[in-house]
């Protein structure tokens, strides 16, 4: 098995306190993974060298996410509203590559919320403005961006793989990488594994999680077939856990992502049967 296996930050924590920090990154060596996935939504509380040296010393790697904000959106028509977006994603990416992670993924191209009309010519011109800016920035410093596929509730600018391929073309990079998520995949495409073989290897990312984001496995998601995919194509990149519950809430990203009911209490519990789950499936397609 060559697939690093993350969790998110979210199945221990809601903040990026260094209290927060410290406990997310040991329980997720606690519970066998390799890497652990950070939400940026709560920068402004993330003690940086001091998160880089718990990573460091606990041998996890790390990979940072982030949505943007309805007043801070690249893919909106005022400029001011995109200046604001870009700078969130400019300081995230640094941030990202002062944790010593060289995965910067998530919705980088909107806010994470449900839209009132679909994109504007004059909005995906600006996500792609931006987005070339910022692939250039990371490819200097040898970092891959990742364009998350998110659902209809939560963006209008990409819903599917095939959206997400297009806008990578359009943006014309190659550290420009594509986000596969079995939560969102569930809502918008037609299966689970054509979508893994149409992005192929352009492929940087997976988010595995259930259709209600709580236990592997108790929800009717198409696993098999799309662990399946991802050996088809030989995919060797991070595969991370994410789940939510009202539990942890996050004061900055829960209510986004409509967090409202308790799907577990207990994440160590929940982030242990994940990486069973996971890694049983992997070893069952690709061995």
């Amino acid at each position: 098995m060559t697939n690093p296996l993350g969790v998110h930050a979210l199945v221990w924590v809601g903040g990026t306190t260094p209290a927060d920090v410290a406990t997310a990154v040991r329980k997720t060596k606690e519970a066998g993974y390799d890497l652990l996935e950070l939400s940026l939504h709560d920068a402004a509380n993330l003690d940086v060298p001091a998160a880089r040296a718990a990573l460091d010393e606990a041998g996890l790697a790390i990979a940072c996410s982030r949505g943007l904000a309805f007043d801070a959106d690249v893919s909106s028509e005022d400029a001011a509203v995109v200046e604001r977006g870009e700078k969130l994603l400019q300081d995230s990416l640094v941030t990202t590559h002062e944790l010593g992670g060289t995965h910067f993924t998530g919705a980088l191209y909107s806010a994470l919320g449900k839209y009132g009309a679909p994109l504007s010519t004059q909005g995906r011109a600006n996500v792609v403005r931006v987005l070339t800016d910022l692939a250039a920035e990371a490819a200097g410093r040898g970092m891959t961006l990742g364009l998350e596929i998110c659902n209809r509730y939560e963006t209008n600018v990409i819903n599917t793989a095939a959206d997400a391929l297009r806008l990578a073309d359009d943006i014309g990079a190659d550290n420009v990488t594509i986000h596969l998520d079995t939560y969102h995949m569930n809502i918008e495409e037609d299966s689970l594994s054509e979508p893994v073989r149409l992005v192929g290897d352009r492929l940087g990312y997976v988010h595995i999680g259930e259709n209600h984001r709580g236990y592997l496995g108790q929800g009717h998601i198409d696993f098999d077939g799309f662990f399946g995919a991802l050996a088809e194509i030989g995919y060797a990149g991070p595969i991370t856990f994410e789940s939510f519950s009202s539990a942890v809430v996050s004061p900055t990203l829960s209510n986004d992502l409509a967090v409202w009911r308790n799907l577990w209490d207990d994440g160590m519990d929940l982030a242990v049967h994940a990486r069973e789950f996971m890694a049983a499936r992997l070893a069952a397609h690709q061995g």
